[in-house]
């Protein structure tokens, strides 16, 4: 059985990881870091990194809580900091002079300008600091950030709304509204989670798409939007020439692929999709436009094992089912003896 200071540290570092998740959109070229501050059971102060990615999480919830930071618990989704810059003191150091006594992080920053001297510079000023808690979930809610900083680009979401014949529109093209009000809703919340949103052309031309947020008290966090196209650059939006493109994307943490169905097929074929929301209606559309088109697989074996569910669930009269890509870099991207490495930043 969990000691009630154990239980209590769980606790704690939920709310730091939903603090940070709730920021993920927000914060690139930066990581969504959450912060909270608990003294004598009680929090005395939280933090998200702010838009834009400063003031970092630590800095938010440490000026919150003032005095009353010192000698408590400081609990952080990622390492503090620790590296020199213009724009102010590091987190260490911060944490430091706040007098804290104990730090709570669930992963190691892999950053190399960090990489673990955050810890040791806590440690080394008698700060009391623990790294793993919930480590999984916290990876889980930055997965952006990490995953640029692994693989170089983006964490790369590929959005379908089909039928349950696998079909994205009639022949003629029509597609609205293929699913019902909660699973729009829901690609809007994903909106609002991601730094940038990419259509191709096609799909700029059929629909002329804003691609904004329309949830009460998120219409300010509708993202950057990019067009895949070869053609001339559209007023307003960004142009991705090709799928290998978004290796120059560095301020983007977090990109959705909403349409339409070449786009789709071009990012599966150079297998830079990490992960799939799959919005199912209960319709069956018959003779129609195919969500994807050729990927390049010469046989159904090279079809298996590259993608695993990681979720499903009921939107109103439609269904959710989320997939992950499973790759090498994945399992590293998962593993303390991979990402999580110094030698890996």
């Amino acid at each position: 059985m969990k000691s009630s200071s154990a239980l209590n540290d769980a606790g704690l570092m939920g709310e730091t990881i939903r603090l940070g998740a709730n920021a993920r959109g927000q914060t690139a070229p930066n990581p969504n870091v959450g912060c909270v501050i608990a003294h004598g059971g009680e929090i005395v102060g939280r933090g998200a990194t702010q838009p834009g990615g400063r003031p970092h999480a630590e800095a938010v919830a440490l000026a919150e809580a003032g005095e009353r930071a010192r000698a408590a618990t400081l609990y952080t989704s990622l390492e503090p900091c620790a590296h020199r810059s213009e724009r102010g003191p590091t987190c260490a150091h911060m944490i430091i002079d706040a007098g804290v006594k104990r730090v709570v992080a669930a992963i190691e920053d892999p950053d190399e300008r960090t990489a673990g001297d955050g810890i040791r510079q806590l440690r080394e000023a008698g700060i009391e600091v623990e790294v793993g808690l919930c480590a999984d979930e916290a990876r889980e809610a930055m997965a952006g950030w990490l995953t640029r900083l692994t693989l170089g680009r983006p964490r790369i979401t590929l959005k379908l709304a089909l039928s349950i014949d696998g079909k994205i529109a009639l022949p003629s093209g029509e597609s609205k509204w293929i699913t019902g009000e909660d699973a729009r809703a829901h690609v809007h919340l994903e909106r609002a989670n991601s730094d940038m949103i990419l259509v191709g052309r096609g799909t700029y031309l059929a629909d002329r798409p804003s691609l904004d947020v329309r949830l009460p008290g998120l219409e300010e966090r509708s993202p950057r939007r990019a067009l895949l196209t070869r053609g001339e650059p559209v007023e307003g939006w960004e142009t991705l020439h090709s799928p290998q493109d978004v290796f120059r994307l560095h301020d983007v943490n977090d990109l959705l692929v909403e349409g339409g169905s070449a786009t789709a097929t071009a990012f599966l074929a150079a297998d830079l999709v990490d992960r799939v929301l799959l919005y199912r209606a209960p319709i069956i559309i018959g003779e129609g436009k195919s969500s994807v088109g050729y990927i390049g697989l010469e046989a159904i074996a090279d079809a298996h094992g590259r993608w695993e569910p990681r979720d499903g669930r009921a939107l109103g009269i439609d269904r959710l089912e989320v997939y992950e890509r499973v790759r090498p870099s994945r399992r590293a991207f998962d593993s303390p003896e991979g990402l999580l490495s110094p030698s890996s930043g």
